[in-house]
């Protein structure tokens, strides 16, 4: 797997770049609704952003949802 790594870097590249604007994002928005146990296993636990797709898509639109209603 190593000299895999090695002799493709450019595969690094590009979860780095599928991975970081996913996290990004998730990190936000879980800061922004004040979900703080979702903030914490999002910055700790790297899923290649399936974790974080499924965060930004299902429990905050959820949360948001429920915020713009109590308004």
């Amino acid at each position: 797997m190593e000299t895999f790594i090695v002799n493709n870097p450019w595969i690094l590249a590009v979860i780095m770049l599928w991975v970081l604007p996913w996290k990004g994002i998730s990190l936000w928005k879980s800061a922004r609704l004040g979900h703080k146990w979702w903030f914490i296993v999002l910055l700790l636990i790297n899923t290649l952003a399936i974790l974080d797709i499924i965060y930004i898509f299902a429990v905050a639109r959820k949360a948001e949802r429920r915020q713009g209603s109590n308004q």
